[in-house]
């Protein structure tokens, strides 16, 4: 079972997700989205929470507020650190979460360090907390026909992307060739003048031969 939470410290609300226990956080290292970020107390047991970041938010950006929630929520969500104040909380992309064979369920580590950031909480609000678990939804989650369905929808918007970008390198490459004919017209008349010239000198020796036969 996965809990789903909406934050509102973000316009449109974001969703907020953990695992209800162990086990089920092994599938959501597993199948998190490539722009979920992972939450965790530092060097406690906690739930492992997940922000799903909106479209155009990056995870070094995440807004503060937002953060806040987060982290409150999974101090809120450990059995030890809920009982204590000032913790930090550890996040990172999910993709830089490490998962050997040898550790035990729910435990992971880090491709890079450096790519973990960390926030510092006081206490716990309980404000924040409650107006979270408000929002709480509890669902079970065919993990794999998830992933199938996000990664068939990831697609379609590539391709229609794809032909977009196309049309428009096409459109874009015909306005070049227009703006290079119009260039090369007006080169070519760009002496007028001249022309007019070099065609009445050849009607004035016309009229001198005729001339000359009279």
């Amino acid at each position: 079972m996965v809990l789903f939470f909406q934050s509102v410290a973000h316009e449109p609300p974001v969703v907020i997700y953990m695992g209800k226990d162990k086990v089920e956080n092994e599938d959501l290292i597993k199948y998190a989205w490539p722009q979920d970020i992972w939450f965790h107390v530092d060097k406690l047991s906690s739930a492992h929470v997940y922000l799903r970041l909106p479209a155009g938010m990056a995870w070094e950006a995440i807004p503060e507020p937002l953060l806040v929630d987060c982290a409150q929520l999974v101090k809120a969500n450990s059995i030890e650190g809920n009982k204590k104040d000032n913790l930090t909380i550890i996040y990172t992309p999910a993709d830089n979460l490490k998962k050997t064979g040898d550790m035990a369920t729910g435990q992971v580590s880090f491709h890079n360090d450096r790519r973990v950031k960390r926030i510092h909480i006081a206490k716990r609000e309980n404000t924040i907390v409650n107006r979270l678990n408000k929002t709480k939804v509890v669902k079970e989650v065919d993990h794999e026909a998830e992933r199938i369905e996000r990664v068939k929808k990831e697609n379609t918007e590539k391709r229609a992307a794809a032909v977009l970008k196309q049309k428009a390198d096409a459109e874009l490459a015909k306005q070049r060739e227009a703006e290079k004919a119009a260039r090369s017209y007006d080169t070519l008349f760009s002496g007028g003048d001249d022309y007019e010239e070099e065609e009445q000198a050849p009607r004035k020796s016309v009229r001198a031969l005729e001339e000359d036969f009279m």
